[in-house]
C-alpha cells in the first residue's frame, strides 16, 4: 500500500481536506500528530462507492491552528464548522484516536448531522493509572520539551517497525507543529469522559473498532462503548495496535464497508 502526499483544498475557515469519489459523504478525522494521509487505504477503497472527505486536524498537515489550549468541545465545534463549510448537513463520520473523540462528540452534540458514526482506537473511561499517565504526558508536551516520536512504541508492534506505515508516522510526528500538538494532546487527555454519559441516546449505527494489542485504546473500552450505544457494534482486530487503520487496512476497510451498509 502506497501513501502519496495528496494535494489539499481548504475551507473558508482554513481546514485542509482532500476529496475523492461520489455518493453519500463519509468524513474521516485522523489522530494527534498525524495527517489525513493516515486514512489513505480507506480513501482509496471507500471512494469507489462514496464521496470520501479526509480532513487535517487544526495545526496539522495543511489546516490552520485552533486557539492554543482549546479543549475537546472546541475541536467538536471546529469540526461542525468544517461540515458547514463543506456544505454537509449530515454525513457518515469516522474518527481515529482524537478523531474518534471528535466524531463521538459531534454525534452526541449534533445527532442530526451524523448518519452513521465509527470510532477507531477510541478512548473510553480511562482508569486512574491510565488517566494519570496521559495527564503527565500532556503536561510534559505543554512545556515544549518532549520527544514527539515517543508514542511509536505504543502504536506499533515491533514487527511493524521496518514498514512504510511506521516510517510515515515517525516522520509526521517528528515534523508536527509543537503548539498544535500540545493543544491537540491536551484535548485528547481530558476528553474521554466529556460526552460519555450521552452514548445511550445515540440512535444511529455505530461501529467501534480497535486493535487487540492496543495498550491505551483497549478492546474492553471498545466493547464498553458498543454496549453503551443502542446500535453499537464492536470489532477487535487481532494482533494489531493503535495504528490499525494503516497496519490492517483490509480488515478496517471491510469493517467500514459493512458499517456503511447498515440502515439509518
Amino acid at each position: 500500500m502506497t501513501f502519496p502526499i495528496r494535494q489539499r483544498s481548504s475551507t473558508a475557515r482554513g481546514a485542509a481536506y482532500v476529496e475523492a469519489g461520489e455518493g453519500e459523504a463519509v468524513v474521516l478525522i485522523h489522530g494527534v500528530g498525524l495527517r489525513l494521509e493516515a486514512w489513505e487505504p480507506q480513501i482509496e477503497h471507500l471512494a469507489a462507492s462514496h464521496r470520501v472527505i479526509a480532513v487535517d486536524l487544526p495545526g496539522h498537515g495543511g489546516s490552520s491552528p485552533i486557539a492554543q489550549g482549546s479543549g475537546l468541545a472546541a475541536f467538536v465545534e471546529w469540526f461542525q464548522e468544517t461540515l458547514d463549510d463543506l456544505g454537509l448537513d449530515a454525513a457518515n463520520i469516522a474518527g481515529h484516536s482524537l478523531g474518534a473523540l471528535i466524531a463521538g462528540g459531534c454525534t452526541v452534540a449534533a445527532p442530526a448531522r451524523v448518519r452513521r458514526v465509527a470510532l477507531l482506537s477510541a478512548i473510553h473511561r480511562r482508569d486512574a493509572t491510565a488517566a494519570s499517565a496521559v495527564t503527565a504526558r500532556a503536561a510534559a508536551i505543554a512545556t515544549g520539551i518532549f520527544d514527539p516520536t515517543a508514542p511509536l512504541a505504543r502504536w506499533f508492534a515491533d514487527e511493524c517497525r521496518p514498514s512504510d506505515s511506521y516510517r510515515l508516522v515517525e516522520g509526521w510526528l517528528a515534523g508536527v507543529d509543537s503548539d498544535a500538538y500540545a493543544t491537540a494532546y491536551g484535548a485528547f487527555a481530558e476528553g474521554d469522559d466529556l460526552y460519555v454519559e450521552r452514548w445511550p441516546s445515540v440512535t444511529c449505527p455505530a461501529l467501534f473498532l480497535t486493535g487487540e494489542c492496543d495498550p491505551n485504546s483497549t478492546p474492553q473500552m471498545t466493547l464498553d462503548l458498543a454496549a453503551a450505544a443502542p446500535r453499537g457494534e464492536a470489532r477487535i482486530v487481532a494482533d494489531h495496535r493503535h495504528m490499525v487503520n494503516m497496519t490492517a487496512p483490509d480488515e478496517v476497510t471491510t469493517a467500514l464497508r459493512h458499517w456503511l451498509t447498515r440502515e439509518v
